[in-house]
């Protein structure tokens, strides 16, 4: 029975299973990780959300002009560039749709244009917003194709409607690029970052940085792949593709020490502010590639206990996974959002000395058909150097 709440659930695409009620959109998940995992064993019971609305703590809006001129923000629709108007989302953060409105609202009263594709010309192209969920503090990153317009009287105008807003960026994109974000940066209104709190430690989240947008889902997911790891507080600890150190710094609490690597530079800014945010001092970060780290580590003998890795849609490559077989760490904790390029990466471990002991779906994207899984590999004890 369909049950669809959302009258843009069709033209947006972006909650492909919103016409089944939840509990069924478990089980289509439980099933299809099943189905792509279980050759490595049978999963555990999906982890679902107890209220699966308004999950999203980052929302990102694309501005445009409809005919008539009429200023509209919203999503792109599936595989086009056709932008579907979007006044209120089920999944994103309510605050965040309220700061939308109302910069459509000022854009109209400061005379802004947006930004047009075809010619180039206009002012906004989109706006990000994230909030932290814990801390409530709130960052608006106004994304623009130039830098011209009266940046005090707008941020001033947008902060007397929306107090609960800690910083503002602008963010410059003159490219004409698919690429929501550009190089450069300024911050217009207070540290130009937020901070929020995970797993009993603060973070702090900067406009270009990867945070887990479901912070109440990302509770449950870290706490299963720190049980997964069964850290004693004596265990060498690597976290590739670290982020802003999220997983590091968390298991730092139960281990020896660790080292985070990971590639984007403004990330490993972020890692290195929270571990002193957090006075946590057994833990490193290194801006790098994480393969050639596990290459370099497994060629002058060093070793590893457990690696935490939590790759990118496409998963990880074949250089670091054999990398990371050579360095031989007794466990490895793998975290990934996509199940298909996992089953791959699973099935090269495992014919080269590891064995899946645990398999975890963790539903952190309730209506879309994304899956999270964090999975549990043990090295053959018969195949240690």
């Amino acid at each position: 029975m369909e049950t669809i709440q959302c009258p843009l659930y069709r033209k947006c695409g972006g909650c492909q299973l919103q016409n089944m009620e939840y509990p069924h959109q478990l089980e289509w998940k439980q099933k299809r990780v099943q189905k792509l995992l279980g050759k490595f064993g049978t999963a555990e019971p999906i982890l679902g959300m107890q209220h699966p609305y308004h999950y999203r703590n980052k929302v990102q809006a694309a501005f445009t002009a409809d005919r008539c001129g009429n200023i509209l923000s919203g999503v792109y629709q599936s595989s086009t560039h056709h932008v579907v108007a979007v006044e209120s989302c089920l999944t994103e953060d309510e605050t965040a749709d309220k700061i939308m409105a109302t910069v459509r609202k000022l854009m109209k009263s400061f005379k802004l244009k947006p930004y047009d594709e075809i010619t180039g010309r206009g002012f906004l192209r989109h706006v990000l917003v994230k909030r932290g969920f814990c801390s409530g503090e709130v960052m608006v990153v106004l994304v623009a194709a130039t830098p011209i317009f009266p940046a005090k009287k707008f941020v001033a105008a947008l902060r007397r409607e929306h107090p609960e807003i800690t910083t503002v960026l602008l963010n410059l994109n003159d490219r004409r690029t698919s690429m929501v974000l550009g190089e450069r940066e300024k911050v217009l209104y207070g540290p130009g970052f937020i901070e929020d709190t995970l797993c009993g430690c603060k973070f702090r989240i900067s406009a270009k940085s990867f945070y887990q947008i479901n912070p109440v889902q990302c509770e449950k997911l870290y706490g299963k792949a720190m049980e997964l790891a069964r850290l004693s507080g004596k265990e060498t600890v690597i976290d590739a593709y670290c982020g802003i150190g999220t997983i590091g710094l968390v298991a730092s609490k139960q281990a020896g020490c660790v080292l985070g690597v990971e590639l984007n530079r403004d990330a490993v800014h972020d890692a290195v502010a929270n571990a002193k945010l957090n006075h946590i001092k057994n833990a490193r970060f290194l801006c790098g590639d994480a393969t050639e780290c596990l290459t370099k580590m497994a060629e002058e003998g060093d070793h590893a206990d457990v690696v935490f890795m939590d790759p990118p849609r496409a998963g990880s490559n074949e250089r670091f996974l054999l990398s990371l077989s050579e360095l031989a760490p007794k466990r490895v904790v793998y975290i990934s959002c996509n199940p298909e390029t996992q089953a791959r990466d699973l099935e090269y471990l495992c014919e080269r000395g590891y064995t899946v002991k645990t398999i975890q779906p963790v539903d952190m994207f309730p209506h879309t058909n994304h899956i999270e899984t964090v999975v549990l590999l043990e090295k053959n004890v018969s195949n240690d150097k």
